[in-house]
């Protein structure tokens, strides 16, 4: 679906609207407001609440076709709730079956008639988000390897979204916003449902080297030679087993000013994860290809930003390998030097994600960055902790790191991909001993998600740094397998006001 945005006045009113389709929402009390009142000339709404051929609750929706008055060929009612002012989830239940309706009407257009002001919480560039992303994932598929792709629908091809001349200019800038975080979770979730035997490391770098071209931004790739030669010998010995090379990713979206401290994301990239000699049990292992979901989406949030041109620097590091055995796989009990000089003393290969975060957090040094946030499918405890509604923030507690937590919950909130934040603290430091290296690399099961972030924050304390645990939130399983696209969302909303600080402060 193709989204425009089309502004009303005085000349130019809801019922001189020329379109196939226009959608206005209708409440439980039967009250009209807005578009709806302004449609009722003759009574054709009012008098399909009264009959209750329409409810009016969140994602009812009702045809209506040859209304007097009114230019439109149609009018599809929607519920929005019992309350004029109308609750978020509502708006969001209202969209999602406005989809599905224009999915299945003979006609290629339709307008959007909506209170978006009245969302409780919410503002205009939230609602056109819901709407937006609605209608994406609704037409979004998963059949690109498919030899018979599956039906698309027909139907609209073309919503205009039908604001105040008021409200135009944000109209337009959150409608960007909303396609864009569109592309960006599109590419996520793309990369993110390809088998591990084509989104290969070498293909996640070839993605960023064409988004680098598309979009004028700054990247390099490093392979093992390099990787060596900076001593990461605790993300090469993940990649030991594999005969697909290792490549560490470097992408820089510089929108900024020259001087200004980079904001910088680090994804983890495991294209598809066995377990290693550890190897995990065979039900649902293809389910390991989403391993690298913190990686796509670190390269899903460039595609958004890029095409914002957001004026904020942010750099993308991404460290991307196999976890396979074989005879050259790391062993269990194996001791191996990370780029940081500290030993590791590797228990379980199958915790390999800290494996190669560890050297990429490192590595960030260099950037002097702002802020560090690592994103990684890392654990399953995260997953029997928050399960599939929240990701996992960890920071360190003190102030800059609080206000760090609480700018990413408040991304989350405001972009309904919401975290939730997990303690650090010393004394689970003392799960991760080892009598013959520094830091072994895994801490027992109790507080599983809780010992790998402590582990990740022994590489981290030369800057202000967090870490999300997307392990419950970047796929589904089951009948809607696929990737999700979180947590773009939420680190879109968080860049973007970071952004938008920085432009305050002049």
């Amino acid at each position: 679906m193709d989204f425009s945005i089309k502004t009303l006045d005085a000349k130019n009113s809801v019922t001189t609207v020329k379109t196939g389709a226009l959608v206005v929402g209708v409440f439980e009390n039967r009250k009209l407001t807005g578009a709806a009142r302004a449609l009722d000339k003759l009574g054709a709404i009012s008098n399909a609440l009264k009959s209750g051929d329409i409810s009016g609750k969140p994602g009812s929706t009702l045809l209506l076709r040859g209304v007097t008055g009114v230019a439109a060929e149609r009018i599809v009612l929607v519920g929005l709730g019992a309350e004029e002012t109308i609750a978020d989830k509502s708006f969001a239940l209202a969209a999602q079956a406005v989809v599905r309706v224009l999915a299945t009407l003979g006609c290629n257009d339709a307008a959007l008639a909506l209170p978006a002001d009245q969302i409780k919480g919410r503002d205009l560039s939230w609602a056109l988000r819901c709407v937006v992303l609605a209608g994406r994932d609704f037409i979004y598929r998963t059949d690109v390897l498919k030899s018979k792709k599956d039906p698309v629908p027909t139907g609209v091809k073309k919503v205009t979204v039908l604001v105040d001349a008021a409200a135009a200019s944000a109209a337009k800038d959150g409608l960007a916003e909303a396609v864009a975080l569109a592309n960006g979770m599109a590419l996520t979730k793309d990369l993110g449902n390809l088998p591990g035997n084509v989104c290969t490391p070498t293909y996640l770098a070839n993605t960023a080297k064409k988004l680098a071209k598309e979009f004028k931004l700054n990247v390099e790739v490093l392979d093992r030679k390099q990787l060596q030669a900076l001593k990461m010998g605790s993300f090469l010995s993940v990649s030991n087993g594999s005969d697909e090379p290792p490549k560490f990713i470097v992408l820089k979206h510089m929108g900024g000013k020259s001087k200004d401290a980079p904001v910088v994301l680090v994804g983890k990239g495991i294209t598809f994860d066995t377990g290693g000699i550890s190897l995990k049990p065979g039900l649902n292992m293809d389910e390991m290809k989403y391993d690298m979901c913190g990686a796509a989406s670190v390269l899903g949030t460039f595609r958004t930003i890029a095409e914002l041109g957001l004026k904020l620097n942010v750099i993308g590091v991404i460290p991307t390998c196999e976890n396979m055995p074989s005879g050259t796989a790391t062993k269990p009990g194996d001791i191996v030097t990370s780029m940081s000089g500290q030993t590791i003393e590797v228990l379980n290969t199958d915790a390999e994600g800290r494996l190669i975060l560890c050297d990429a957090l490192t590595y960030v040094e260099r950037f002097k960055p702002a802020a560090v946030i690592d994103i990684a499918t890392l654990t399953g405890a995260c997953i029997v902790a928050l399960g599939h509604h929240n990701s996992g923030l960890f920071t360190r507690e003190d102030e800059a790191h609080d206000q760090l937590a609480n700018d990413l919950l408040t991304a989350g909130k405001s972009s309904g991909d919401t975290a939730w934040r997990m303690p650090i603290q010393d004394v689970y430091q003392e799960q991760l001993k080892s009598n013959f290296a520094d830091i072994a690399n895994i801490g027992g099961q109790p507080a599983g998600s809780v010992t790998a972030a402590c582990f990740l924050e022994r590489f981290t304390r030369k800057y202000t740094w967090a870490h999300l645990d997307i392990a419950g939130t970047a796929w589904k399983s089951g009948a809607a397998k696929g990737a999700s696209g979180r947590p773009v969302p939420l680190l879109t909303s968080y860049l973007l006001a970071q952004a938008r600080s920085k432009s305050a402060r002049g």
